[in-house]
């Protein structure tokens, strides 16, 4: 690593095991076991004993990155057909089902280009080989009914000024946006940007993203540590003309920089909340805010830093509140000297202390096992030490995966081990605290229930008018024990299996809407 950690993007850029089975209509609920009634927020009211940690959990962040870049991830390469990406993306939402994840992170603008119809950018090359060309069906749309369709949040993944990881405009579509506004391009490094110091750049890359987020039902909107790229030794990237056109009043370029990239994380997050205010509004920056020898302020590391590298002031935004979530890529070992995850684990947590910003770890899978890395990486349980850390700090709500590719090829057995160990049962996403005291939805109805001696069944349905996302299953057992023991995708109705059904044990279900929001519970005895 050279005394530098580098981003994993440096080049490249649940259901419970109870299963789901047809039910037949039952028995009614039990005399004595009518709904219950809850309050706002994102947590239904108890009703009974021990029932108030169980129904109050706070949600955990369980997800992984699905990149598309270079055909990292999905598509697994150019020239598949239509049914031919469908089947691979449904197989990468079947197992982050299968890991108890409750999200997907997926990269739907790569190089200024659109896994969408887009009304400004070309569709990407990473569909069928040939930028601009019609895959033959909207994979964002397709995309966002299948995660729903397994009780998994979709989170939009753009790279704001990435244009090609080539350097020559004349490879890109006669009607590029770059090549119909060639002052708007910046050549580095073998590859194509966008200037971020230009207002008219920094107005474009919005309305291109909000494109996809308001014409559909994603979850999220997120950005990755792409802001100004890495730099590179012997090269600088060559906005002169526009830091002189626009750059007055700051005390270096680097100070005017940061600003370019600050209103863009502003003004994004304003639009995303004022045009898509369900969708959540993050950031999976580098690990590295600063060290502690540049600014007090900072981490005690000596790494790469992502205030003075990229531009980007993660700190900052986390600090003023323009952010709903953070993912900083902590893709390092515990005690490695450079750059500690246990250090920086207890750095962001303090960083984002008294705010309203959430904070996720983003965890590098892809070590886990690989050759060439530390000692520790070679232990399995190192990604489940990381977890187990992270219980020390209750401002950590949850992980992200990198890459779904690595979740897959599971190195030494480390996902599996995690899972054990701190995945045994499904979670529920978090919940917003901007929107946590928004109205719930209304308690699902118990239309069907029945039991045999060994198995309890449930069959639900919405009272509202709006479907809930997610139903949640809730057991509680006769010796006070309670827990969340299945999510259930969302829809007019939803049924489920308790293979595991204990004499005594009482059973709610919560409808829960696209903010994760819960309703009251509903009660049904068995």
């Amino acid at each position: 690593m050279n005394g530098r950690p580098v981003s994993r993007r440096a080049v490249l850029g649940g259901l419970a095991a109870a299963a789901l089975v047809p039910l037949a209509r039952g028995r009614a609920p039990e005399a004595g076991a009518a709904r219950s009634h809850g309050g706002p927020g994102g947590a239904p009211r108890a009703t009974g004993p021990g029932d108030a940690a169980v129904l109050s959990s706070p949600g955990q962040m369980r997800g992984m990155w699905i990149a598309s870049v270079n055909n990292t991830n999905w598509p697994s390469r150019t020239g598949l057909t239509a049914e031919q990406q469908k089947s691979e993306f449904t197989s990468w939402l079947d197992l982050a089902v299968s890991r108890r994840f409750n999200a997907v992170f997926v990269q739907v603008r790569p190089t200024a280009d659109a896994f969408w119809p887009s009304r400004h950018e070309p569709w990407s090359q990473y569909l069928t080989g040939v930028q601009g060309r019609d895959p033959g069906y909207d994979p964002l749309a397709f995309m966002v009914e299948e995660a729903h369709a397994r009780g998994l949040a979709l989170h939009a993944w753009f790279n704001p000024y990435r244009v090609s990881l080539q350097p020559d405009p004349a490879r890109l579509v006669p009607d590029h946006p770059l090549r119909r506004n060639p002052g708007w391009g910046v050549t580095y490094s073998g590859g194509l940007y966008y200037n971020p110091g230009l207002p008219e750049v920094r107005a474009f890359v919005q309305d291109a993203i909000m494109d996809a987020v308001t014409r559909y039902d994603v979850d999220g909107v997120h950005f990755d540590d792409y802001f100004y790229p890495y730099p590179v030794d012997g090269q600088e990237f060559d906005d002169a003309e526009a830091y002189a056109r626009h750059g007055k009043g700051f005390a270096d370029r680097a100070a005017w920089r940061r600003h370019n990239v600050d209103l863009l994380i502003h003004e994004m997050g304003r639009r995303v909340r004022e045009e898509k205010p369900e969708a959540q509004w993050g950031i999976s920056p580098f690990g590295i805010w600063r060290n502690a020898a540049t600014d007090p302020l900072g981490s005690a590391t000596s790494g790469s830093q992502s205030y003075d590298d990229q531009h980007a002031d993660s700190r900052g935004w986390v600090r003023k509140g323009w952010l709903d979530y953070i993912v900083p890529q902590l893709y390092w070992n515990i005690g490695l000297p450079v750059a500690d995850y246990a250090v920086l684990a207890s750095w962001w947590a303090k960083a984002v202390a008294g705010t309203h910003t959430q904070l996720w770890i983003g965890q590098s899978v892809y070590n886990a096992g690989a050759p060439g890395q530390p000692a520790a990486w070679q232990d399995p349980a190192e990604l489940s030490r990381h977890l187990t850390l992270n219980g020390d700090h209750p401002g950590i709500g949850g992980d992200v995966y990198y890459n779904s590719g690595d979740v897959r090829a599971d190195r030494l057995g480390a996902m599996t081990r995690l899972q054990a160990e701190h995945y045994a049962r499904p979670a529920l996403g978090p919940v917003l605290p901007r929107l946590a005291s928004g109205e719930p939805p209304r308690p699902p109805v118990v239309t069907g229930a029945r039991r045999t001696s060994r198995s309890a069944e449930l069959t639900f349905a919405s009272e509202g008018r709006a479907e809930p996302r997610l139903y949640a299953v809730y057991r509680h057992d006769p010796d006070g024990t309670g827990h969340l023991l299945a999510v259930v995708p969302g829809g007019p109705g939803g049924r489920f299996t308790d293979p595991a059904w204990k004499a005594g044990s009482r059973y709610r279900v919560t409808a829960v809407d696209a903010a994760n929001r819960q309703s009251a519970p509903t009660l049904w005895v068995s």
